[in-house]
């Protein structure tokens, strides 16, 4: 029997809403208490919702944040997990310490501080994608009612962790370039924000990158205010073109304020469910104590494959590999947006990164607008969740890499037409 089925024959009165138990006849078992109020006011991802919708295959699916799945190296990560159960299978396979294996923390070190930013084991937590990273940093830093301060627009999970920890989440206002400091500076010191959540390279969702001026001015306003810099950089080593920009983590100001996320999810594989953050000692040790109330750890041998592969493998030269299609993917999509889209739109041209941000004419609204899109069967994300304060309606999310040029070309035909019937 289905639970709305079950639920349709029960008394009326069995179904109370409120903090606790309430008192029934004899006859009929009493109700369980509701879920929490912080659960039932943030609801789910709106993109997870367009996918359930639009998982037909013969949808063809910008929403999505998905890295294309031919471009795995699968043969690679395979080996990596035999080497683990093989040749470490009573490690592979016990409970491990919650900040991580050692040696993954190692190689994770050494990338790190090849990037520019000296970096220990010592230094990081491995966590159970950089998701978890997010969730346990809201635990270990926020109360209810603390404020953060986002980007506008802001990535999508970020606004529910911190809606779920009871923050009062503001938007800092900026431009084509991403937050502007000076917004900050002013928003800091009427605020008081607890910390600052960016994702400053190939954002999600619009793509761009944080210059590196603005950078430094981030770290400057943190120094002087005291402020956390949370900045989340699944994307960074997604680049196709220009040239690097260093961390605002690696920046003197910023060193001892700065959680540095990272993540295999982009880069080898979303399904390992791999990410870690870098962080000051002490702040470290409360998101240790948060994680082990969560899951104890991440899984072993999970970090022990992704450690042999990065002993045994070259993840350099499959990400550069990967770069140049999805560099290609962007370039299809960036070709036949002027036909797809209204007249009077804009788009941004990314750098790197999985995503592209397009604004339709004001009179536009792209929610409104989907079911007519999916009915051409194709999709994309509205831009409307992505924003902490006033959305802006006409805007919208694609994602460029899963699909091939050909598939892209056909499915902005598509868009095209759903847009304009």
């Amino acid at each position: 029997m289905t639970v709305a089925a079950e639920s349709s024959r029960a008394p009326a009165h069995a179904f109370v809403s409120g903090p606790g138990p309430a008192s029934v006849p004899a006859s009929v078992p009493a109700p369980v208490p509701s879920p929490a109020a912080r659960v039932r006011s943030i609801g789910g991802s709106p993109v997870r919702d367009i996918l359930a919708v639009t998982a037909r295959p013969e949808v063809i699916n910008f929403a999505g944040g998905l890295p294309a799945p031919e471009l795995f190296d699968r043969e690679g990560v395979a080996a990596a997990f035999r080497y683990a159960l093989e040749e470490t299978p009573a490690q592979a396979l016990q409970y491990a310490t919650t900040e991580g294996e050692p040696i993954l923390r190692e190689r994770l070190a050494a990338r790190t501080t090849a990037r520019g930013l000296p970096t220990t084991a010592d230094d990081l937590l491995v966590t159970t994608g950089s998701q978890q990273a997010l969730s346990l940093l809201a635990t270990a830093l926020l109360d209810p009612g603390d404020t953060v301060l986002v980007e506008a627009p802001c990535y999508l999970a970020a606004l529910q962790v911190f809606g779920l920890a009871g923050a009062r989440i503001v938007a800092v206002p900026g431009d084509a370039d991403g937050p502007d400091p000076e917004a900050l500076a002013d928003l800091v010191v009427r605020e008081r924000p607890k910390l600052l959540y960016t994702v400053p390279t190939f954002q999600n969702p619009t793509g761009r990158t944080l210059p590196a001026e603005r950078r430094a001015a981030v770290a400057a306003v943190a120094a002087r205010h005291g402020l956390w810099v949370v900045e989340d950089d699944p994307y960074g080593e997604l680049r196709y073109e220009g040239e690097r920009v260093p961390w605002i983590a690696a920046h003197p100001d910023a060193r001892d304020r700065t959680v540095l996320l990272g993540s295999f999810s982009k880069v080898m594989a979303p399904g390992i469910r791999l990410g870690w953050l870098r962080a000051p000692a002490e702040l470290r040790r409360a998101c240790a104590v948060a994680k082990q109330a969560a899951d104890l750890h991440t899984p072993t041998v999970n970090q022990l494959a992704a450690a042999r592969y990065l002993t045994a493998f070259d993840l350099d030269a499959h990400v550069a590999r990967v770069a140049a299609v999805y560099r290609e993917r962007r370039d299809a999509m960036l070709a036949g947006l002027a036909d797809a889209l209204p007249a009077g739109s804009v788009w941004t041209r990314p750098e790197g990164g999985m995503f592209l941000w397009a604004r339709l004419p004001e009179s536009y609204d792209t929610t409104a607008l989907l079911p007519r899109v999916v009915a051409q069967d194709v999709a994309y994300v509205p831009g409307a969740p992505f924003y902490a304060g006033e959305p802006d309606r006409s805007t919208l999310r694609l994602c460029f890499v899963t699909q091939t040029p050909e598939e892209i070309g056909e499915g902005l035909r598509r868009l095209g037409r759903g847009l304009t019937g």
